[in-house]
């Protein structure tokens, strides 16, 4: 499995963190729009989310344990309508340049970067996470199922 590897923090998100935020609004809406902040994926990386029978993200909480599989159905440039976003980042919603529809959050095993790795150099993703500043890694998954 391919996708792509990104990190989050929760330097602005409210008291219930960010994946709780974005919950809320699946819970209500059935989606949620998740903002990357930055330069946007590259084409690269959206070909290899979109190649997969269900896509999925892998979003690593910086500097914590949190590793959390986000499903999408849709990956845009454009802004959302802010309806669709947590309320917290809507008046940061032209800070974001692109955009996951996520559909279902799930906890990931704490040791999933082990058995993920850089495609560009296999080498593996809890190993080059700490000494790189990347904002996104595009990753393949191992066997095992995650």
């Amino acid at each position: 499995m391919d996708t792509i590897a990104l990190r989050f923090g929760e330097h602005f998100s409210p008291e219930c963190g960010t994946i709780q935020a974005h919950q809320e609004l699946i819970n209500k809406l059935g989606y949620v729009w998740y903002g990357k902040m930055g330069s946007p994926l590259s084409q690269k990386a959206i070909k290899a989310i979109r190649s997969e029978e269900k896509p999925r993200i892998l979003l690593i909480q910086s500097g914590k344990t949190g590793r959390y599989w986000a499903y999408v159905v849709k990956l845009q440039k454009e802004t959302p309508p802010l309806c669709e976003i947590p309320e917290y980042y809507r008046d940061k919603a032209d800070k974001f340049a692109f955009w996951f529809k996520v559909v279902k959050f799930e906890e990931a095993p704490k040791n999933i970067m082990s058995f993920c790795r850089v495609k560009s150099s296999l080498t593996p993703l809890n190993l080059v996470s700490k000494h790189c500043l990347n904002p996104y890694f595009i990753i393949e998954v191992g066997e095992k199922e995650y």
